[in-house]
């Protein structure tokens, strides 16, 4: 079942989760949490999000975001998610 779109208004900071599947890890060693952040850093710049904090644990991520137009953080996490898992 798809997730319920997210409710981001601009100007607004959002906590955002972001689990893998069945809880399993996301990150297997630091050169996984280093690109990571270099996707994360590529997509916020791309689509103007302003991040105020981030916590990368082994199996999920916590980001606080502040999206500066309506569909800002969902084109983040879309780049994010797709670059990422590749």
């Amino acid at each position: 079942m798809p997730r319920k779109p997210r409710m981001c208004l601009p100007g607004v900071p959002c906590h955002i989760i972001q689990r893998d599947n069945n809880r399993d890890a996301t990150f297997f060693s630091e050169q996984d949490y280093q690109f990571y952040l270099e996707c994360l850093s590529d997509a916020v710049h791309k689509n103007h999000v302003e991040v105020h904090a981030y916590v990368f644990m082994t199996n999920h991520v916590h980001l606080l975001m502040t999206p500066l137009n309506k569909d800002s953080i969902s084109l983040v996490m879309q780049s994010l998610e797709r670059r990422y898992i590749q």
